[in-house]
């Protein structure tokens, strides 16, 4: 890996930060784990976007769980796999931000370390999902919102189809990494 490539390890530059990375579980669309390892990595843009917004997030006594961050593109392309539907999970072709370490997953926990309600859950590839979607109960609604504005304060960028995904402005120029775990083949996941 190159040094423009460098990851930074953010589980390590945050000791304190919430982490259940998602793809390193059965919990996730899929319904089984893809990651080897759960190993938290972000472009060092991104980690500095994130430091910020942890800052903010505290101010207002809460605190972000991070869902995903860098994924191998292995792990994209079993992600379409199980929704090959463009408006939710990029196509390996293009190739994902994720797996520029551009991007992150998140979600709010409240003071006592409780998720906030955000309407659906994470992975939930339907409309609902939408971050400003008018059927989206009103609290969850307000959820969101905030969360947008942690986010975007600390210098991230949302999207259209999930209320959980933020990356750095200009996150598709940068470019696709190496994988830099492994990724659980299908063939692999008897027992697991």
């Amino acid at each position: 890996m190159s040094e423009k490539q460098q990851l930074v390890d953010i589980a390590t530059r945050f000791p304190g930060l919430k982490i259940n990375l998602k793809y390193a579980t059965a919990d996730n669309i899929t319904g089984r784990a893809i990651y080897s390892e759960a190993r938290c990595l972000l472009h060092p843009e991104a980690a500095r976007a994130l430091e910020k917004s942890l800052a903010i997030a505290d101010a207002a006594g809460l605190t972000l769980l991070v869902l995903d961050a860098y994924r191998p593109q292995q792990a994209q392309a079993y992600l379409w796999e199980a929704c090959p539907n463009q408006e939710y999970v990029v196509p390996l072709s293009r190739g994902s931000n994720h797996s520029r370490g551009t991007a992150i997953d998140v979600t709010l926990l409240d003071g006592q370390g409780e998720p906030l309600d955000m309407g659906t859950d994470f992975d939930e590839m339907d409309v609902l999902s939408h971050p400003y979607h008018p059927d989206v109960p009103l609290t969850a609604q307000r959820n969101r919102l905030l969360l947008n504005a942690i986010m975007f304060g600390g210098g991230f960028v949302g999207i259209t189809s999930e209320w959980w995904h933020f990356e750095v402005p200009g996150a598709a120029g940068y470019p696709l990494l190496d994988d830099v775990f492994t990724c659980i083949s299908p063939d692999q996941c008897d027992g697991v």
